[in-house]
């Protein structure tokens, strides 16, 4: 009983204040193949097909002598989407897992990241034997007005603890917007 009064006090204090309305920041689109060449230009390829934007090499940022991997190395790609681009994508993801999401994929400060194991889920998207098939992984980070003054350039400062998302307020959100269900387990087809 307590836990559902405090989700209403969530959607009351947002309509109440703006600046408490949270909002969808960034996502981050991020296939790791592991290794440089051919794979991750194939890679490379499907995740601008995907998301309609051109996406940026990841390095390694150090050596791992057990997977063969250098310092230096390029072993994926990602991209990062704002505003409606965001928001579309995050709905073509959302319909692979019939508008579900674990409990766990949400952290303390209300980001949340999922996975899709075969990229032709995704609604509208052909299969390219060429290209063949390869999972994909979304990061998306729900912030306040606000949040900008912690990561900016210049003038760079602190924002209180309260002014962060927490995970109950960031699973309000998303039922709200997206019209989610957050569940404690996956059936065993999506995996």
């Amino acid at each position: 009983m307590a836990k559902k009064k405090a989700e209403v006090d969530f959607v009351k204090d947002w309509k109440s204040n703006p600046f408490r309305q949270p909002k969808i920041d960034k996502i981050v689109v991020n296939i790791s193949v592991g290794q440089a060449g051919e794979e991750l230009n194939k890679a490379k390829r499907i995740l601008e097909l995907l998301t309609q934007s051109k996406c940026i090499t990841v390095r390694a940022k150090k050596s791992v002598k057990e997977w063969s991997i250098r310092k230096g190395q390029s072993i994926a790609v990602k991209v990062t989407l704002r505003g409606d681009a965001a928001k579309s994508f995050l709905k073509r993801v959302l319909f692979v897992y019939d508008n579900r999401i674990l409990r766990n994929s949400f952290d303390n400060y209300g980001n949340f990241s999922i996975g899709v194991d075969e990229h032709i889920k995704l609604p509208d998207t052909k299969y390219i034997p060429e290209l063949g098939i390869t999972g994909f992984d979304v990061s998306v980070r729900i912030v306040r007005p606000g949040y900008r003054v912690k990561i900016r350039r210049k003038m760079r400062s602190k924002i209180p603890q309260h002014h962060y998302i927490s995970k109950f307020e960031a699973m309000e959100f998303m039922k709200n917007t997206f019209k989610i269900e957050i569940v404690d387990v996956m059936e065993e087809r999506f995996y």
